[in-house]
């Protein structure tokens, strides 16, 4: 039995509305999609193409030289796996933090609002670079990879949102329960409030682990260790200028030709930014439906 649907009339101010808003939507969609598209394109082109500007909608005479160079720079690997190591560990200290200050700061107690002002404050005021670094150098985390992980462990703003999640999510009817069965709040958190907080867990998820892999000034400024380096650092050698530096030298030590090295310089860039760009855009793939429930969920309501 075929269903009748009514078609709804619409009325020219809403096509023109409708239409207004689709083009909006495909042009943002292209700003974003169309430089990425670009990047990969170019990574597998013939550098001479990429660099005559040939390069536009479709890759020309491929290759995989920009590859093939950039995976056998040994710094790459080791910088690599740093980084992957630092977002993996950083982001579960992060998501921990976060889920206990958030379930914290929904319970009653003395000095509550103290605490909700103080974090708050620090969200607009802050102690600046120096005293932060000579803090780092006292407990002596200068060139340590713990700096890496320790840094920004706890955000505010992502607080709130864990906070604003388990309020509104957890009626106060199912702890009170709880208690009365004899749950304690640990008890209380580990069997209940996580459990019922993945879509939040999925949102804190993409959230740190974006920032950490796309962590820079943390180790350029507190790691001067090249084997604790993260991949972002290194990348910066890379994709400063077209003049070939000593690591670059060393990548391309075989290649005789000043102007092809250059050319070829150019292909490990863009080969440079794809492998840093991929898991980033696989985690998120793979979060989504976490993220968007998360966001709406645990969003500020009016």
């Amino acid at each position: 039995m075929k269903r009748a649907f009514m078609k709804i009339k619409m009325s020219v101010g809403d096509r023109i509305f409708t239409l207004t808003n689709h083009l909006l939507l495909a042009l943002a969609v292209l700003v974003v999609v169309y430089p990425l598209y670009i990047i990969l394109i170019a990574s597998v082109s013939d550098p001479y193409a990429v660099m005559r500007g040939e390069v536009l909608l479709y890759p020309k005479n491929i290759s995989t030289i920009g590859y093939e160079r950039l995976l056998k720079h040994k710094d790459i690997w080791i910088a690599y796996g740093n980084t992957v190591l630092y977002t993996v560990v950083g982001t579960m200290l992060n998501v921990v933090l976060t889920l206990m200050a958030g379930y914290a700061l929904t319970r009653n107690f003395i000095g509550k609002k103290f605490i909700n002002l103080y974090f708050v404050f620090t969200m607009f005021f802050s102690g600046g670079l120096i005293p932060t670094f000579l803090q780092v150098k006292t407990y002596g985390l200068y060139n340590s990879p713990l700096i890496m992980v320790l840094m920004g462990a706890i955000s505010v703003w992502n607080v709130i949102i864990a906070r604003t999640f388990i309020k509104n999510s957890l009626p106060e009817e199912l702890y009170e329960a709880a208690v009365m069965d004899g749950c304690s709040h640990i008890r209380y958190f580990m069997k209940i409030v996580l459990p019922l907080s993945k879509a939040l867990m999925g949102v804190l998820v993409v959230y740190y682990a974006v920032g950490h892999w796309n962590d820079y000034m943390t180790g350029l400024i507190y790691i001067r260790s090249r084997n604790y380096q993260p991949l972002q650092v290194i990348l910066k050698e890379l994709l400063t200028s077209l003049q070939v530096t000593d690591s670059m030298s060393q990548m391309l030590s075989d290649v005789a030709d000043t102007e092809l090295v250059m050319r070829v310089a150019e292909s490990v860039k863009y080969c440079a930014i794809v492998i840093s760009t991929v898991p980033i855009l696989v985690l998120y793939s793979c979060m989504q439906k976490f993220f968007v429930k998360g966001v709406m969920i645990g969003s500020l309501k009016g």
